[in-house]
């Protein structure tokens, strides 16, 4: 087993820029690259696409996102692992088998199932969020586990060069490749602490590297338009040292690392993920360099008997309308507009948000409401349309939209419901 690994994140979110991941990929010197671009508002719109289209769910960047970065990765021994298998990640991990065939690689694509529980949970279980029964919230459409890197190992035995998951807890995604190439044992606390803080430090991409951190004139970054994305130089011990490109924007010293640390974390004593409770309270973080810090200091507890399942239901529909007014006097009509509006609507059993937006000669009204019936929304749109031609004057550029919600709760389920899976796309041999 190796005594160090290098780790990088390609990606911290699904919007995430894609060329820092190419040049994290050339010139990096990794071992492997994590592409994190879930969370629970995008796996509700992937499990919504789904519900639409069985064949879609995957993110929808998967191919504009791997289509450049593939060549890097492979011609370097790179391995890659993403959840933007999201809500179908069989359908991701056939995209990304026929980009590597077009690459001409053979290597396998292992995609990671197991996350889906829908059948498995039960609807009168209660809501983290708020205590009533699951059902009681609406109709179920989705229900995903947060798989921990145990989920992940099998796959990593294999020769994938890359690997696709769903669900999978963001420092899970980076915890199984560091276990893996380290020799980690499953339930060895004190090495899933370290790789936890290691994944989740990494984990939003830039903003460990300063993009979240920039605060013009308080917390200056240089060169935010040509961010570089981070890495971690991980020993056996679960030190590490992070770094970024050289040459690269961005910013990244104790400061930056200190701000991420507390990211997302409720209570540092307790940090529950799958795979460790995590205890961030003797973490030290030290400046080692420019743009070089290291960190040390994770503990731990065991894993916890349960796993955090994200919940989606159908939640109604939302409505979302606007026209704009600019010109002398935009603002006093863009607010007669906004009662006109609030007066047409009432008694339709709806509580629109009107409200007016900029000011002086350029104003914008808008309109948004929740509602279960589509049929009232549509009208609420239509009322706003409506002011092109019945005044106030001058109203124009009106756009609308009415989209099906699919809300996200969260629950517990025990471990024992969740199996996962790992399925391997091998690829085509050329002809003798």
């Amino acid at each position: 087993m190796a005594t160090t690994t290098r780790i990088g994140c390609g990606a911290g979110f699904a919007g995430d820029r894609i060329d820092p991941a190419v040049e994290l990929a050339r010139t990096g010197e990794l071992q492997d690259l994590v592409l994190e671009c879930l969370a629970e508002r995008t796996i509700a719109l992937g499990q919504q696409r789904r519900l639409a289209d069985p064949a879609a769910g995957y993110d929808p960047r998967l191919e504009r996102r791997l289509a450049p970065l593939l060549p890097e990765t492979l011609s370097r021994g790179v391995r890659v692992l993403t959840n933007m298998g999201a809500a179908n990640p069989p359908a991701a991990g056939r995209v990304v088998r026929s980009l590597l065939d077009r690459l001409g690689s053979t290597a396998p694509v292992a995609v990671v199932t197991g996350d889906d529980v829908l059948d498995r949970i039960d609807p009168d279980s209660p809501a983290l969020e708020d205590g009533r029964p699951l059902a009681a919230h609406g109709e179920l459409v989705s229900a995903n586990a947060y798989l921990g890197a145990d989920a992940l190992l099998p796959a990593l035995d294999t020769a994938a060069a890359v690997v696709v998951t769903g669900r999978v807890a963001d420092p899970s995604l980076f915890l199984a490749p560091l276990a893996h190439r380290l020799g980690w044992r499953p339930g060895d606390v004190p090495a899933a602490a370290a790789g936890t803080l290691v994944g989740h430090l990494l984990e939003c991409a830039g903003q460990l590297t300063g993009g979240y951190f920039a605060d013009p004139g308080h917390s200056d970054v240089e060169r935010p338009a040509h961010l570089g994305f981070p890495w971690a130089q991980v020993r056996a011990d679960g030190s590490a040292v992070f770094g970024k490109p050289a040459g690269s924007g961005g910013r990244l010293d104790r400061h930056t690392v200190r701000q991420q640390l507390l990211y997302e974390v409720t209570d540092p004593t307790a940090y529950r993920t799958p795979d460790v409770v995590l205890d961030l309270r003797g973490v030290r973080v030290t400046d080692e360099g420019p743009d070089r810090v290291r960190v040390d200091g994770a503990a731990g507890r065991e894993r916890p008997d349960e796993l955090k399942v994200s919940v989606g239901y159908r939640a109604g529909h939302r409505v979302e309308a606007e026209i704009s007014y600019v010109g002398p006097n935009a603002a006093a009509r863009a607010g007669a507009a906004a009662d006109i509006v609030g007066e047409r609507v009432r008694g339709l059993g709806a509580a629109p948000r009107i409200e007016v937006r900029g000011g002086g000669d350029d104003c914008r009204l808008r309109l948004a409401a929740l509602g279960a019936d589509r049929d009232v929304l549509d009208t609420l749109a239509h009322e706003v349309e409506s002011l092109y031609t019945n005044g106030p004057a001058g109203g124009g550029g009106f756009r609308s939209r009415v989209d099906e919600v699919v809300g996200v709760l969260s629950t517990l389920v025990p471990r024992s419901v969740v199996e996962p899976r790992v399925t391997l796309l091998e690829g085509r041999r050329a002809a003798a």
